[in-house]
């Protein structure tokens, strides 16, 4: 396992971002970092998604970045150029996942059937997104899908329908790494400027962790 994973499996909870304008950039990010999750997945999903990544590493380097909505190879090297240090993608498409292979790149692509995490094991990729968890059944889904690969070193990133409610259900599931936070920084959120409100739902957010781990 990289570095990188060993950071995300760290912090528990990757916030999952769609930004429309780089000018939120450095906010958003001094509120991650102030509300304890310095680490973020920015989306392909708006335009400003490119340029936001290349602020974010240029200005805050003590952010860890990675790059979500990765659909393409064109997609994978505009993140990696970009200062990406890991990427997602909702499905497996294998020419993107090989190509990720091949220039270094930690690549956690898409997964919901166990044909998808066997085309993944046989790409020797370990690290996977269970997308879209909540539709997909959640962490009772999770649990059987993990049944026949968990001894292979499987780990999961499950995102869709994660929230506080069901954030100990999700890590009740041995097999996941970490979980996807949409709800960390919303869309809405951002545009609006509601810097505090991500504040308070990171520190939230880590303080439901400590107390998990703390149970345990």
């Amino acid at each position: 396992m990289t570095s990188i994973y060993g950071a995300i499996s760290h912090w528990k909870i990757l916030p999952v971002i769609a930004i429309d304008e780089v000018s939120s950039a450095i906010p958003l990010a001094d509120a991650l970092i102030e509300g304890g999750l310095p680490l973020a997945e920015i989306t392909f999903r708006t335009t400003a998604a490119a340029e936001v990544l290349q602020t974010l590493k240029r200005e805050r380097p003590a952010l860890l970045v990675g790059a979500g909505t990765i659909l393409s190879v064109e997609n994978l090297q505009v993140a990696k150029a970009c200062g990406a240090e890991f990427g997602l993608a909702p499905g497996l498409n294998p020419i993107v996942a090989a190509e990720a292979l091949r220039i270094g790149f930690p690549f956690a692509p898409g997964i919901a059937t166990p044909s998808e995490v066997e085309q993944a094991l046989e790409l020797r990729i370990k690290v996977l997104k269970f997308f879209p968890a909540g539709d997909m059944g959640g962490p009772r889904r999770l649990t059987s899908l993990s049944g026949p690969y968990a001894h292979t070193g499987v780990k999961f990133i499950p995102t869709g329908g994660v929230t506080m409610d069901n954030l100990k259900d999700y890590f009740s599931v041995k097999t996941i790494m970490a979980v996807g936070g949409t709800w960390i920084a919303k869309r809405e959120d951002i545009i609006a400027g509601n810097w505090d409100k991500i504040r308070n739902n990171c520190r939230n957010a880590v303080s439901l962790i400590e107390q998990m781990t703390t149970e345990k």
